[in-house]
């Protein structure tokens, strides 16, 4: 091993070590690793921002505007809600008419866009049948990745893997030369979703949100008596605010308020107050302020005629992960009061306003039903549970199906490139207002684009020093004895291994360059071993980390071991039929042998 391929696969492990901690985001991780990678000589700057110039960056980020157009225009969260409809009541036809037709509006999508459009109709559906959500939410999430597999478009790393082959000189894929391959992918996964995997669903009673975020011990009265220094003080910022307690209601003169920024406490006002457990006691060094005893809160003790309370699935378009509520001024901004967060299968009451948020959060909040309606104008949160008809624009949305269904079929028949096909429909959409420049820009994902960009540059370092070649022989000499389905298989096994700490896109252009070179020194076909690599990055459902499955995580109250036991059975499954079946569409050998 040369001195630069060890440098090489030590920024390897050190990358995966930083993608599975989160703590640093995965843009500014991959400027760092081509900052290293120029810095020590093994790539220069033209190598390294040679990915940014590609034109899967203008595909991805054109089909990011239409999909927004999409979701402006009211198109998507039409169709969700019409198809929840027709499905009934029945679980059965429920579950199977959810998962085809996401997977089928997912093989032209971004697989989380149509998840977080899908996700409110579905939860809000489960609440009028009296269904379980954590029985439909996970089966969303796993069709719309299934989906993904059908056509070119369908997800990021389909159009990475693309752009990588045709940089090393192979064709790159055709926008429908894989939607065979993928049909049996998704048949398979419905099929068993349908037959064994809705068995293994844990099933989460609804409660109230109060008990679901367990904030009953956290919650007290407190009687405002004559004298008391409260008096006067407004409900934002008063000696309750300096110890961390938050007024959420005031009944007065047999009257409910819920307090605004400008609204002061009175005598005799009983104050809903939501704070620490154990700094309960301070509270009560408060002179002329009396505690209830005994206090039990249900959902309409945060609610009135005009006030509400609901969640609110902060989604990746989202500007608030990385922030913290305070840091947003999210009372202010938004005019709502956050009470709790849900994360990971548990609720965070304490230090609401200094939590650094994630996508995938669920927050519980409270405000008036106009602000919380207004949430739908922000394209990073989803109002869950909200079954109201959306808004549809039916010109605006007709003319960015028309110019969709244009640019797949434009681009998939050749005429132009895909790059310029996409490019000209979001263009399009902006000029004939289905959606403005200022909204266009906000549904991109940067980080998405820079980490493609990026991992292209880290492949061509991989290839240049030798890495690849070294790891490839690696692989070949441990699996050669069992065939060249079995070195396959061995790719393929450590692409769903790596796409558990990385996002699948990177574990597929990092795994790719080294499949390639071990095709090439067995004299295989180097497409097929591609398309394998490509594949595997979208059937691995073992854990939640799949950006689709982190926006169902909270509000389906899914545990980490809720996804193993039903995602480890399906990704098996389906390993076991492309490994069998890609051999059907693309020979494992370049020429005869």
């Amino acid at each position: 091993m040369t001195l630069p391929i060890a440098f090489v696969l030590a920024l390897l492990v050190i990358a995966i070590a930083l993608f599975a901690t989160e703590r640093i985001s995965v843009d500014l991780i991959t400027f760092l690793l081509l900052i290293a990678l120029v810095s020590s000589g093994v790539l220069v700057p033209q190598e390294a921002f040679e990915g940014f110039s590609n034109d899967i960056i203008i595909i991805l980020g054109a089909i990011f505007v239409i999909s927004g157009a999409l979701q402006e225009t009211g198109v998507l969260d039409l169709l969700g809600a019409r198809i929840l409809k027709l499905a009934g009541a029945s679980t059965n036809s429920l579950l199977l008419l959810l998962m085809s037709s996401t997977a089928g509006v997912s093989a032209f999508m971004n697989n989380t866009t149509v998840t977080a459009m899908f996700l409110p109709p579905t939860v809000g559906v489960a609440r009028r049948a009296k269904l379980s959500a954590s029985r439909l939410l996970m089966p969303l999430a796993f069709a719309s990745i299934l989906g993904g597999t059908c056509t070119l478009i369908g997800t990021s790393t389909n159009v990475a893997v693309s752009g990588y082959i045709k940089k090393i000189g192979l064709p790159e894929l055709g926008m429908f030369e894989i939607t065979p391959i993928g049909l049996v992918i998704a048949g398979v996964g419905i099929a068993y979703m349908m037959f064994i995997g809705k068995h293994l669903l844990p099933e989460h009673k609804e409660a109230s949100l109060t008990a679901d975020y367990a904030m009953r011990e956290y919650m007290s009265e407190i009687i405002v008596l004559p004298n008391s220094p409260l008096i006067g003080q407004t409900s934002y910022d008063s000696d309750l605010n300096v110890l961390e307690f938050r007024i959420l209601k005031i009944l007065r003169d047999q009257h409910e308020l819920i307090p605004d920024r400008n609204t002061k406490i009175a005598e005799g006002d009983t104050l809903l107050v939501e704070g620490k457990a154990d700094t309960l006691m301070k509270v009560k060094k408060i002179e002329g302020i009396e505690i209830k005893p005994e206090f039990t809160l249900g959902d309409l003790d945060l609610q009135s005629a005009e006030m509400r309370i609901a969640e609110v699935l902060l989604t990746p378009q989202s500007e608030l992960p990385g922030r913290t509520l305070k840091d947003a001024n999210f009372r202010q901004y938004y005019g709502l009061t956050a009470l709790a967060i849900y994360r990971h299968g548990q609720s965070l009451r304490e230090g609401v306003g200094d939590t650094i948020l994630r996508v995938g959060d669920l927050l519980l909040v409270q405000g008036e039903a106009a602000r919380l309606e207004g949430l739908r104008a922000h394209s990073g949160m989803s109002l869950l549970g909200e079954v109201s008809e959306p808004l549809y624009h039916p010109r605006k949305g007709l003319l960015t199906i028309g110019l969709f269904g244009a640019a797949v079929v434009i681009g998939g028949i050749g005429w132009v490139p895909l790059s310029i096909a996409f490019l000209s429909a979001a263009v399009l959409t902006i000029l004939l207002r289905c959606i403005s420049v200022e909204r266009a820009y906000e549904f991109v994902d940067w980080r998405l684009l820079v980490l493609i960009g990026g991992m292209t540059a880290f492949g061509t370092a991989m290839e240049k020093t030798g890495a690849a070649s070294y790891l490839a022989s690696l692989v070949v000499a441990w699996f050669a004895p069992f065939g060249i389905l079995a070195i396959l298989a061995g790719f393929f096994v450590l692409t769903i291994v790596l796409t558990q700490p990385m996002s699948n896109a990177a574990a597929a252009l990092v795994v790719l360059p080294v499949a390639i070179q071990a095709a090439q020194q067995l004299g295989a076909n180097a497409r097929t071993f591609a398309i394998g690599i490509m594949l595997a990055a979208s059937v691995s459902f073992i854990t939640p980390f799949e950006p689709s499955c982190i926006l169902v995580y909270g509000p389906g109250k899914y545990r980490f071991v809720d996804f193993v036991k039903v995602g480890l059975g399906l990704t098996i499954a389906l390993t076991v039929v492309v490994l069998l079946t890609i051999q059907l569409f693309w020979p494992l050998y370049a020429s005869p042998r």
